[in-house]
């Protein structure tokens, strides 16, 4: 019997391509051009921007680049308006743009509004990049847990439950563990104890899983109301078990953090190096997530499987798969990677529990999956943008740049619009997402 296999990456819907088939995507370029030509060039800042590209460890010691605000937001803006022209003709010509408009266009406003906002002013890039890296874990875990889930017909609106149950778990168990005969045992017990918090974690997030699975797949509950149930739960009973047991036991939220593993040489890399060589064991495991998924999805029969139950599933129950079997096991293994996700939160960033401290990110992820065309690397990098947005915010307010901080925290959330909106042209959805099946 052979079994034909997808080619990856080039066959994957818009993998390679952006067709402009609805006028949302010149005229989210139109728009967001005028804005950047008002900030960069209207309200443009006088004075120079520092950035910092190398730390004092790196291997190669690049020097400053010292760039001049208003010349460099004037350059900014007349490359933005030129790509928004390329997309207008394209779209006029109903001809294809390729994946590189879009990134190039990021790329550029980015730089632009950078320099702006740090007018004389130092900005650490790599400092920046760390902090980008760091609050995109939980994104990004969340993300390929979202494309997991809608490729094989599932709507996972209870991201932002799984990561939140992930955290809480992590911490207690972690902090119980440690706290037993294993937390002697110095490093290695440490260890053992992280690892310990890592599988509670993905067993809590497998268990909202399956409550999402059971009603959205056996009982044919809406899957976004299951979802959005599903987080005010989770909300609900992890602020009162945080009230009622933590609070009175803080013993059972003190979890000890993953110690940093730093790789000698790539660590050193100038820019990039100590963002991600420098880093934790969940954050390497992430990579590995990132790529396992990626070629699982599309060059394996569990791939072509999964994919065909999101697309058709009628036609695979016809060949022998069985739909709700494969959609409900698949969801689960999503929640386990999504609980991943909230590990980071307690075992890596904040290093104990609080209320809501996912704070929405699990919507966030959800967006990063429709930016990235429910595609695992295009989602990986959709939720960096929006770390990235959020570590800016924190870089240029520790900095003192002047930039209004009411602006600074919508950031993140302006990007999510712009993201949904069609930034990167049309996105379509697996066919049978969201839809319920019922064998005749």
């Amino acid at each position: 019997m052979t079994t034909v296999q997808s080619t990856g990456l080039a066959d994957a819907p818009g993998a390679g391509t952006s067709r402009p088939r609805s006028r949302r995507v010149p005229i989210t370029y139109l728009v967001l051009t005028v804005v950047v030509v008002l900030v960069l060039v209207v309200l443009g800042r006088d004075g120079e921007t520092t950035l910092r590209l190398s730390t004092g460890q790196d291997l190669l010691q690049l020097p400053d680049a010292v760039l001049p605000a208003r010349i460099t937001g004037i350059v900014a803006a007349i490359l933005l308006a030129a790509m928004a022209g390329i997309a207008i003709a394209a779209h006029a010509a109903r001809r294809r743009v390729g994946i590189w408009l879009p990134v190039a266009y990021g790329i550029v406003a980015v730089l632009g509004f950078l320099v702006w906002a740090g007018a004389t002013k130092t900005i650490p890039l790599p400092g920046l990049l760390v902090l980008t890296v760091g609050l995109s874990v939980p994104l990004i875990f969340g993300a390929l847990g979202g494309v997991i889930s809608e490729r094989v017909g599932v709507v996972n609106i209870a991201i932002e439950g799984q990561l939140l149950s992930g955290a809480f778990a992590a911490a207690v168990a972690s902090s119980a563990i440690a706290s037993g005969p294993i937390g002697q045992l110095g490093t290695a017990g440490i260890l053992l104890a992280g690892l310990g918090g890592l599988v509670a974690a993905m067993v809590a997030s497998v268990l909202v899983s399956m409550v999402l699975a059971a009603f959205s797949i056996k009982y044919y509950v809406d899957q976004v109301i299951v979802g959005v149930v599903l987080n005010v739960l989770v909300l609900g009973l992890t602020n009162f078990l945080y009230s009622s047991v933590l609070t009175n036991s803080p013993e059972l939220n003190n979890p000890d953090r993953f110690d940093r593993i730093r790789i000698p040489g790539l660590a050193d890399i100038p820019i990039v190096g100590p963002a991600l060589f420098n880093q934790t064991l969940i954050v390497y495991a992430m990579y590995v997530a990132v790529v396992v998924v990626t070629i699982a999805l599309f060059r394996t029969t569990w791939g072509l499987r999964l994919r065909a139950l999101g697309e058709h599933p009628l036609a695979a129950d016809t060949v022998g798969i069985r739909v709700n079997r494969w959609r409900f096991w698949n969801v689960t293994l999503a929640g386990a990677i999504v609980g991943i996700g909230g590990a980071y939160f307690t075992l890596d960033s904040n290093g104990s529990f609080q209320r809501d401290m996912t704070s929405g990110l699990g919507f966030i992820a959800l967006a990063a999956v429709i930016f990235g065309q429910w595609h695992p690397v295009k989602a990986t990098f959709a939720a960096l943008l929006f770390g990235f947005a959020q570590a800016l915010q924190n870089v240029l307010q520790s900095i003192g740049s002047g930039v209004p901080n009411e602006f600074m925290l919508m950031l993140p959330y302006v990007i999510t619009i712009l993201a949904v909106a069609g930034f990167i042209g049309q996105s379509r959805a697996p066919a049978a997402s969201g839809k319920p099946y019922m064998k005749a």
